[in-house]
């Protein structure tokens, strides 16, 4: 069980790191878009043209890596859409059946599949060194990458839910224990 505990933390961390970093990311896209929108106005008010569609490319990529990569981030702290309304009444132990049985039955199947399913779609635009079609051809292979990088971290994610359930459902109480900081903290 240590061995689990130590597996489950430093996925954690490691989905912890990713998600604050990427989180930094709404900061620049505002900014971005921001200056985007004064530059168009501004442009039209002064009859030149002051912005380009790279801006708005660099846009959904940036909004692209916060979505694909900030997902694991997303389940470790629990912050997703739950439409179960019936979860919080449930006990810890049942809680932790549903959320074991969701990540091995429907969870690492959908990460499975959507790195199966990219995977020759990235491969042939890094291979490729794809661009954008407008005239700035913009490397867009970067982007495709984080497909595969967003499933990875949230299978990963799944992962460590799948043993945080596990050590649950060992606990004789049915609580999570306190041997760990992530469950210490209240985060999945």
């Amino acid at each position: 069980m240590t061995f689990l505990r130590a597996l489950h933390d430093r996925i954690g961390r490691l989905n912890h790191f990713v998600g604050t970093a990427v989180s930094w990311l709404a900061v620049v896209l505002i900014a971005l878009g921001t200056l985007n929108t004064i530059l168009r106005y501004l442009g039209g008010w002064l009859h030149l043209a002051l912005t380009s569609n790279a801006m708005g490319e660099i846009q959904w990529m940036l909004y692209a890596a916060m979505f694909l990569l900030g997902a694991g981030w997303v389940l470790k702290e629990d912050a997703h859409v739950r439409v179960d309304v019936l979860y919080e009444r449930f006990s810890p132990r049942r809680r932790a059946w549903i959320n074991l049985l969701g990540t091995l039955l429907l969870l690492l199947p959908f990460c499975a599949f959507g790195l199966w399913i990219s995977w020759d779609y990235v491969i042939d635009s890094v291979r490729g060194l794809e661009t954008t079609a407008d005239a700035g051809r913009l490397p867009i292979w970067p982007a495709k990458t984080l497909i595969l990088l967003g499933f990875f971290f949230l299978g990963l994610q799944g992962i460590a839910l799948a043993i945080r359930s596990v050590l649950i459902l060992g606990e004789p109480s049915g609580q999570p224990s306190d041997h760990s900081e992530e469950e210490s903290e209240g985060s999945a």
